[in-house]
């Protein structure tokens, strides 16, 4: 299994900074920024939001072949990297659980989840719009 964050470094031991005694404190604190920029040296101070698919698939309990074959129906949204893994981000964990529900609760198979999915994300839109209206002033209202 490859390391779920490739870009991440661990620091490299660097030769000792001689001389820095005799420098004055603000010119030794400016000397090692100023070496880990010029060395093109960056670290992450947290890692980035994001699941590859053996961790989407077990946080998720679902098999990765499923998984997949959900990416590949448009369900799930992942992108690949130039190794060809598949990478989540931490949104698409709820997408799995409304589709999981769904599956469950209306016995729709998996190549309509997709479709089934857009039109209720549609009708939450449209009801949201239709919320955001403002009713005309004057005269009782309808209920």
């Amino acid at each position: 299994m490859t390391h779920p964050f490739p870009e991440r470094r661990p620091p490299r031991p660097g030769p000792p900074d001689e001389g820095a005694a005799s420098r004055p404190r603000e010119a030794r604190r400016e000397a090692p920024q100023e070496a880990r920029r010029e060395a093109g040296r960056t670290y992450q101070l947290a890692r980035p939001a994001r699941l590859d698919l053996e961790t989407f698939a077990r946080v998720t309990g679902a098999h990765p072949d499923l998984v997949r074959r959900l990416v590949a129906l448009g369900v799930l949204d992942a992108w690949t990297d130039a190794a060809g893994h598949l990478w989540f981000p931490p949104s698409q964990l709820l997408t799995m659980a409304r589709a999981r529900r769904l599956r469950a609760g209306f016995s729709i198979n998996y190549a309509a989840l997709g479709l089934v999915m857009d039109l209720l994300d549609r009708i939450a839109d449209l009801e949201a719009a239709q919320r955001g209206r403002t009713r005309p002033t004057g005269g009782p209202p309808w209920t």
